[in-house]
């Protein structure tokens, strides 16, 4: 069949496309997939969650194009993240910036979170009309990462255009512009840093491959614009989103105010509810895989609709509300597998602390526009909102 993401429709809403989708076959093949290909798509839980482990399924995206011929001029380093990469290499990289988002080291990020949602949040003018986007989630994971990182302050305007360029779905040439942007700034920075160690996440990085090799020049780079990428776009959207499904629940709002503590219980359903990765990162079968009872022949894209698969009624009844009381852990809003999300405890401390400032210093915080008026970004990748007009 062909590709419901070229709808114009889809990206306002695509869980109805999703739901017909699955209705039909929990993984079935598009005429239509990324660059005019046929590939494979996955809209059910238990499909979805079995595709995501499935080593037959290979990220190796270098390695699928090459020799077809593509036109893209993707900077290399990030053209091979750890994202498009395959045991051993990816397990060698994801070692090295685990120790990173761990609960303790995340636990020491969370007074600097509170600090700069608290600084956010007082510019916000009371009684009158902000932009929850803009104003809250995405300058907010935007200075944790690069404080993480230690990209200076007077660089992250440019880092956050660039980062967002990245997405610009239908742009290759504005993609491709802001991969080489991005590759070219963090080389610079690394060398800057060489001159001057300090104590920071990429610092330890760059120890890391000038002390025993175990990263290579590209690497480091690739590896740094990842963290930076990854760090905080994701978490815009997450953050968004959840902001969204609050004021358009009241009833789920009213308790989280009488309880501001419950937004850590409500969290995993608000990744449940509208995930902000609504499609995995590419994958493709090496080998042919029977996946769902559909047989997928090797070398094809199979896209994994993780949007799609945590609205699945066989593993959430009822998947299109948002239960207060739902108990939605193994939802797959991060991923599943050796390549789930690794900044995933701090996404979730950002929002925990953002969400419930937010809401609470605002007790009447509502949307200033109706919900058809509101824009999305029109990517297949990522599903999150380009502004979230509020009422404080």
């Amino acid at each position: 069949m062909n590709d419901p993401t070229q709808d114009p429709r889809f990206h306002q809403d695509p869980y109805p496309a999703y739901a017909a989708l699955r209705s039909r076959c929990p993984v079935q093949r598009l005429a239509n997939g990324p660059d005019g290909r046929a590939s494979y798509v996955v809209t059910g839980y238990a499909e979805a969650r079995e595709a995501l482990a499935d080593a037959r399924l290979s990220k190796d995206t270098a390695a699928f194009f090459a020799g077809k011929g593509s036109s893209r001029r993707l900077h290399p380093a990030v053209a091979r993240t750890m994202l498009a990469s395959d045991p051993p290499r990816h397990t060698r990289l994801r070692k090295l910036v685990t120790k990173a988002f761990t609960t303790g080291a995340v636990a020491e990020l969370r007074p600097f979170i509170a600090h700069v949602t608290d600084e956010l949040l007082d510019r916000w003018p009371v009684g009158q009309q902000a932009d929850f986007v803009a104003d809250l989630a995405v300058p907010l994971p935007v200075a944790v990462i690069c404080e993480l990182l230690g990209v200076p302050q007077d660089d992250r305007p440019d880092v956050r255009r660039w980062s967002g360029e990245l997405f610009a779905a239908g742009r290759p040439d504005v993609i491709d512009a802001a991969s080489h942007a991005l590759a070219d700034y963090m080389t610079n920075l690394i060398a800057a840093k060489r001159l001057r160690p300090g104590e920071r996440l990429l610092d330890r990085l760059i120890a890391a491959r000038d002390g025993d090799d175990r990263l290579s020049e590209e690497e480091l780079v690739s590896l740094a614009v990842l963290l930076l990428v990854a760090g905080h776009e994701t978490t815009t959207h997450f953050l968004g989103n959840a902001a969204l499904a609050l004021l358009r629940h009241p009833a789920a709002l009213d308790r989280l105010r009488a309880d501001p503590d419950g937004i850590r219980t409500l969290l995993d359903e608000l990744l449940r509810y509208d995930s902000p990765v609504s499609t995995a990162t590419f994958r493709f079968t090496t080998e042919a895989v029977t996946l769902g009872g559909t047989d997928i022949p090797a070398g094809v894209p199979v896209l994994v609709a993780l949007g799609a698969a945590n609205r699945d009624p066989r593993r959430f009844p009822s998947p299109d509300l948002l239960d207060r009381d739902r108990d939605a852990a193994g939802h797959l809003g991060f991923g599943h597998g050796i390549h789930r999300c690794v900044g995933a405890p701090l996404a979730l401390a950002e929002a925990e602390i953002a969400l419930r400032a937010a809401l609470v210093r605002f007790s009447r915080l509502r949307l200033a526009v109706a919900f058809e008026r509101l824009q999305w970004r029109r990517t297949r990748l990522v599903r999150g909102l380009t502004s979230l007009p509020v009422l404080t």
